[in-house]
């Protein structure tokens, strides 16, 4: 378990949850300057900037440098917001913290590399600075890596740590531009108690007008707060223009998210849970009557040698189990899950069976 601290206990942040907000792109020093300024104006206390943008090809974009820490750093003195930037080699860790940043982050490129992980640990524990530091989800859904890039940074001393949830990267075209995947932070969570958790719907969306419903789901499931994307003039932005939004934009957006009241449990919401609890007890002994009638199934076909996988009864049962739960109002994509789970258990329970001595 993760002895952490927490991310910042030397401002008063007036905003709950926590908001950090700031252009993808540190690209002029106006353009850093005017954001914050605009940001600052509505409250919001942390600014992020994109110095080095990591991109899939080349040729792109791929920030200013060193030269607009410098910007930052202006800003920090003109609006006295904290100041965060994303780093992914030593040279990046060196220069950030010798420019006065406050809050480092990991992109989901560098948190899916080990080596890389562990060269900017070892930059910030020769820095002997105790600097906050995030790490985003891996781009692809693996939690054992994520957990691991977050013990690579406490190892080294770094014990105000939170994570990123930013999405997964998927194959083909989706609603979101990186899938929400949402019970991976959520075990992440359950994981590492204590630890924040910080939504990126800039990220998860890819399009601004997504930004608000993906903050509400993130909110309802009791993530510590934001990281968005504001630009003064997003339209004109030179990466990811599509999901950033006015400084202006996203104080209506923050401004119409509703807080539940964790603390305010009713009679009926406990009674609710009780026959919730119930159910699940009910189905855990269906399950297990099943999987007793599986095993007797499988004695019967290591008797009469039959084969353990039969195709065409599998089909049968997928089609018309997720046909008639379609029509009880459930969705087929988590009945085909379900029942692809419970298909991989009675195949491994017979195979096992068949090949018993």
């Amino acid at each position: 378990m993760l002895n952490l601290k927490p991310l910042f206990d030397d401002i008063e942040l007036t905003r709950r949850p926590l908001v950090i907000a700031g252009p993808c792109s540190a690209e002029t020093e106006e353009q850093v300057i005017e954001t914050a300024k605009a940001l600052a104006a509505t409250g919001i206390k942390i600014l992020r900037a994109g110095v080095w943008k990591p991109r899939t090809k080349p040729g792109g974009f791929e920030g200013v440098g060193v030269e607009a820490l410098g910007w930052m750093k202006r800003a920090k003195e003109l609006t006295g917001m904290l100041t965060a930037t994303e780093v992914a080699t030593r040279a990046h860790v060196e220069a950030a913290l010798e420019s006065g940043i406050d809050l480092l982050w990991i992109g989901a490129r560098t948190s899916a590399n080990p080596f890389a992980m562990q060269e900017v640990a070892d930059a910030i524990e020769a820095s002997g600075l105790d600097v906050p530091v995030l790490v985003k989800n891996p781009v692809n859904p693996d939690l054992e890596l994520w957990i691991g890039a977050l013990e690579r940074l406490y190892n080294a001393g770094v014990h105000r740590l939170g994570a990123i949830h930013r999405g997964f990267s998927a194959y083909g075209k989706h609603l979101y531009r990186n899938l929400p995947q949402w019970h991976i932070p959520i075990e992440l969570r359950r994981r590492v108690p204590g630890l924040p958790v910080i939504n990126d719907p800039s990220h998860i969306g890819g399009k601004r007008e997504l930004i608000a419903s993906i903050s509400q789901q993130a909110l309802d499931m009791g993530f510590d707060g934001f990281i968005i994307e504001s630009h003064c003039d997003p339209d004109q932005a030179w990466s990811d223009k599509s999901q950033q939004v006015t400084p202006e934009v996203l104080e209506f957006i923050l401004n119409t998210l509703v807080l539940r009241d964790e603390s305010c449990t009713t009679e009926s919401l406990q009674l609710l849970r009780k026959q919730v609890d119930s159910i699940d007890n009910e189905l855990l002994e269906i399950l297990n009557k099943r999987m007793r009638v599986t095993d007797e199934i499988g004695q019967f076909k290591k008797e009469h040698r039959m084969p353990v996988i039969q195709a065409g009864r599998y089909e049968d049962l997928m089609s018309g189990r997720v046909k008639l739960a379609q029509e009880m109002g459930m969705s087929p994509e988590f009945m085909r899950k379900i029942l692809a789970a419970i298909h991989e258990e009675s195949v491994r329970r017979q195979v096992e069976i068949v090949n018993r001595r």
